[in-house]
């Protein structure tokens, strides 16, 4: 009797162990197919950003706006929300530390690095887009 019940808690043990493995490459599946969707997210956010930028430029004789506020008060406007006060959107926060109207650079980082994407994209005057693999600091 007492080998049946040894056996069955064995079996029971196995199945978890196999179930375990088997949730723990699964979940690394999702992360990763979630990472590649806001990565590419990020990249055409960053890539709308800069083509706003661009043709606010084209629009004012050159001069980029020193505000990014700017590109939303125009009629049409350039762009349909504020990206850079916003919340991360889809695991990026987005960034221009430089607005003035010589030029301008951009930056899309994740928001956790390796769990919300792999990369850090910037964009700078003249559409001068980059990316990067982001650095694990947490």
């Amino acid at each position: 009797m007492n080998n049946i019940k040894a056996r069955s808690f064995i079996t029971i043990m196995v199945v978890i162990a196999f179930l375990a493995l088997f949730l723990r490459v699964l979940i690394g599946q999702v992360i990763k197919g979630s990472v590649v969707v806001n990565e590419s997210t990020a990249a055409a956010t960053l890539k709308l950003i800069s083509a706003a930028l661009e043709s606010y430029a084209k629009d004012k004789q050159g001069a980029y706006p020193d505000n990014f506020a700017l590109l939303m008060k125009t009629t049409p406007p350039y762009v349909d929300k504020d990206y850079i006060d916003s919340p991360p959107i889809k695991g990026y926060y987005y960034n221009c530390p430089r607005l003035e109207a010589s030029g301008y650079s951009c930056y899309a980082t994740p928001l956790k690095c390796q769990i919300t994407g792999n990369m850090t994209y910037s964009v700078g005057t003249g559409g001068l887009f980059i990316s990067e693999n982001c650095s694990k600091k947490d």
